[in-house]
């Protein structure tokens, strides 16, 4: 296929094969380079996917600077490298989309986005979860006031692993959550509170408790842990009139609106109108949707709404609030805006 997007992939761990795997199916793209410190995974990607021998393979970065036709590259390597990996695409005139977070300090992610706007360049964050069916089908539930009023939101994202020794339990899980809570309300938290405990890695905690607060009351709830075998991918928001539930450990109906509501007689509260629905939802990758909206957005020249550099910001900001309240001792902290 001509005028097909060439692509470079950073980071071939655990998530980057997944993007490698995706980006090489695209007819939309051509993927001529592969990235990763670690030689042993080259081999093996090179090996499992059966690349062309014009893809170049290699551990340095600025080797991928040579290709002069190379229009965009993805940035699937550990947190703490992305802000100098990121800047220097941009300013070589990539497009870029990068694994989350987009970094680990909100004024680089800020810098960041305003070097994209002047490079007009495309910055996207694999925020995965907002384009999952799912999410989009729910984000509409909410949006219908079917729920009646809202109350309040709570989540549970716990399993034995996988264990970063980058970042803590709530940089590596909270994020989707709070992803999620965000989109469905379409409000950005006020104010955060956390608690965390160690276990495993000193500094690195793997048990946290996340309270988020929005400008309209409602209130979320978010469970985190990275040693406990009760796997757990779960999220609800409560409303007067029923409970959306998000429940990814059940994958032929991951998506339910409970119906129900309690209705006074006399001194009693009766519960009415009981009932669950299993709602519908469209068969497909998220991953691989995060990358046709990459693709697209890049061939269009638009800005990717949904999960922009911008957004990604707004993601950090509530995470480095949250940090600041754990150390804190689950101080309420404030997230400016």
């Amino acid at each position: 296929m001509t005028n097909q997007i060439q692509i470079a992939v950073i980071g071939i761990g655990r998530w980057g094969v997944n993007l490698l795997r995706n980006f090489l199916t695209q007819p939309q793209a051509r993927v001529v380079a592969v990235v990763d410190k670690n030689p042993e995974r080259l081999a093996n990607v090179k090996q499992q996917f059966n690349l062309d021998e014009n893809v170049l393979l290699t551990t340095d970065w600025q080797t991928v600077k040579q290709l002069t036709q190379l229009t965009a590259v993805v940035v699937a390597t550990p947190a703490s490298s992305h802000y100098s990996l990121i800047k220097d695409a941009l300013k070589q005139g990539y497009h870029v989309l990068a694994e989350k977070p987009l970094t680990l300090d909100s004024g680089e992610c800020q810098e960041l986005c305003q070097l994209a706007e002047h490079e007009n360049r495309l910055l996207m964050v694999d925020h995965t979860y907002l384009f999952h069916p799912a999410v989009e089908r729910g984000q509409a539930v909410v949006k219908a006031g079917k729920l009646g009023d809202l109350r309040y939101g709570y989540a549970s994202r716990t399993n034995l692993g996988p264990v970063r020794q980058d970042v803590d339990a709530l940089w590596d899980l909270a994020i989707h959550d709070i992803a999620i809570f965000n989109h469905w309300l379409g409000e950005i938290p006020v104010s955060v509170q956390a608690t965390g405990r160690m276990w495993l890695q000193e500094g690195l905690a793997d048990l946290i408790w996340v309270t988020l607060t929005y400008p309209s009351g409602f209130q979320a709830y978010i469970h985190l842990c990275w040693l406990n075998p009760d796997k757990q991918r779960r999220l609800v928001v409560a409303g007067s009139r029923g409970s959306l539930i998000f429940d990814e450990m059940l994958p032929d109906a991951p998506l339910s609106l409970l119906h129900g509501e309690l209705e006074r007689q006399g001194t009693h509260f009766i519960p009415i109108n009981h009932q669950r629905e299993i709602l519908e939802i469209e068969t497909a990758e998220p991953l691989q949707r995060v990358c046709d909206r990459f693709l697209n957005c890049v061939i269009h020249n638009t800005p990717p709404v949904v999960s922009s550099g911008w957004v990604g910001m707004e993601l950090v900001e509530i995470l480095a609030a949250l940090t600041a309240s754990m150390q804190a001792e689950g101080k309420p902290i404030r997230v400016l805006r």
